[in-house]
């Protein structure tokens, strides 16, 4: 964090130097947001929408099975038997482990095809970036998120994001 921190100030203090020159250009952009606005990632939100649909059901489906059980324990728990009672139990057990494993399996599975997509996505927008930041002649581009106050008329993000979807 204190890294972090040394950093901010020393482009700031960059920025700042800079600007006292009449011809320097600064910029900003948010990497992030260039990254989940562009037409490729949408596609990919599409995509894994459809690749992942089936096991996102099949959690809902796991789920509401088990709030069923739940709700006939609690509502003949006294009429039942010690033996039903234990039977229901193990039941409402299996179908929370069942659960949780494919939960965690589908978080594991959408989580790398995420950082998949995103390693694939990358060197297209520094690309894009690059090519903004060449048409536009500027001298410095800092992270969006690094900054506390920027201007609108600075931020070069959109540009990107338009520059990123031509190329892809």
């Amino acid at each position: 964090m204190n890294r972090c921190v040394q950093l901010v100030v020393l482009a700031l203090g960059l920025a700042t130097g800079l600007a006292a020159q009449a011809d320097t250009k600064i910029a900003v952009v948010n990497y992030q947001m260039a990254l989940i606005e562009s037409d490729a990632a949408k596609a990919y939100a599409k995509r894994a929408e459809d690749r992942f649909g089936a096991q996102v059901n099949e959690l809902k489906k796991l789920e509401e099975e088990g709030k069923r059980l739940q709700a006939k324990y609690e509502r003949d728990a006294a009429a039942m038997s010690e033996s039903e009672k234990k039977e229901l139990e193990m039941e409402l057990q299996r179908k929370a482990q069942d659960f949780e494993y494919k939960s965690k399996q589908l978080q594991s599975e959408k989580a790398q095809s995420d950082r998949s997509e995103i390693e694939a996505l990358r060197p297209k927008l520094d690309q894009a970036i690059q090519a903004v930041v060449k048409e536009g002649g500027y001298d410095l581009v800092l992270e969006r998120n690094g900054v506390v106050f920027v201007s609108p008329a600075i931020d070069i993000t959109t540009q990107v994001i338009q520059k990123l979807n031509k190329g892809s």
